[in-house]
């Protein structure tokens, strides 16, 4: 049975590894959040079929029409058999950040007459989501550029050193990309992201108005799972998605934080570096599912961090 050190309050029973959903609220929007092969999109296809929900999709690297497979995407006849949003929607080159993704949200909740169920891993959305986003201006080419060079030629501390104290307490030291999204606001603005994020407006969803539940499941178990997946993506075209993407990927300079975000889906890499004869398959395949456990344990870092508040799921 689900728990949540007394705050869950029994909102979802597990039972046989799949949760009985006659709890879940009706009425309000569910928000689904949970490490990568957890089961998140399962569950939203069930509570959708159940009230006629629009499924929206909370994930950075599903936005991308560049993947279906390798990001987990829905298959063709998942969104066929239920709507779905947000899900493939922008090109591999097109800008898309959080703040692109809150407007989605927004329009889509102004116009849509149906419930949303709302999923996905990527926690800094639903932060955004539930909490607010800061109105940060737009990044100044330049400042990027030499952001970019700093991060090629004297590493992340150069960075972080720059960084005030504030900020640095707040952001995942250890992601190139949010130490240098810190780093160009900090630059281009003179004011550091977690002042910004102090004087963020009024949250589009609040947390308080939403059934906000967040999976979790015990790591071997989750492990298995990722490994068990990435099986299932190998044969259902993985390799293909990645040799589709070949054209577009960007010239050899490492896989660096500053490669374009539609280029960072889990397995991507390895398998592209496969396809031009760095590495075999088999060290490439092993090295993706290290990369998906490496990001899972990421998001559940953040989750525990950022939505302590949320209602976990034990799975």
């Amino acid at each position: 049975m689900s728990q949540n050190g007394g705050r869950f309050n029994g909102q979802a029973q597990i039972m046989g590894g799949g949760v009985k959903i006659n709890h879940i609220s009706r009425e309000r929007a569910v928000l689904i959040a949970g490490p990568t092969a957890s089961g998140k999109s399962a569950l939203a296809m069930d509570i959708a079929a159940r009230d006629g929900r629009i499924i929206v999709n909370a994930d950075a690297l599903q936005v991308y029409d560049a993947w279906r497979i390798l990001s987990a995407r829905p298959s063709i006849a998942e969104e066929a058999a239920l709507p779905h949003a947000l899900f493939g929607h922008i090109g591999r080159n097109d800008p898309y950040s959080t703040g692109h993704w809150l407007r989605d949200v927004g329009t889509l909740l102004g116009v849509s007459e149906k419930p949303v169920v709302i999923v996905g891993g990527t926690g800094l959305n639903f932060t955004a989501l539930t909490q607010g986003l800061a109105d940060i201006p737009q990044i100044p080419p330049d400042i990027r550029a030499r952001a970019n060079e700093i991060l090629t030629q004297r590493g992340l501390a150069a960075l972080l050193s720059d960084i005030d104290a504030a900020t640095r307490a707040r952001i995942d030291t250890h992601n190139p990309a949010r130490v240098q999204r810190a780093w160009e606001v900090l630059i281009a603005t003179g004011r550091g992201l977690a002042d910004w994020q102090d004087s963020t407006g009024p949250a589009l969803m609040p947390q308080s108005a939403c059934e906000a539940l967040v999976l979790h499941m015990d790591t071997p178990r989750l492990d298995m799972r990722i490994a068990q997946r990435f099986d299932t993506m190998m044969r259902s075209g993985a390799l293909e998605d990645a040799r589709a993407a070949l054209p577009y990927w960007p010239a050899p300079r490492d896989l660096s934080a500053h490669m374009p975000p539609w280029t960072r889906a889990i397995g991507a890499p390895e398998l592209v570096a496969h396809l031009q004869g760095h590495i075999d398959l088999q060290t490439a395949i092993d090295r993706a599912v290290l990369a998906s456990r490496q990001y899972a344990k990421r998001q559940r870092t953040w989750f525990r961090s950022k939505m302590g508040a949320w209602q976990v799921i034990y799975l």
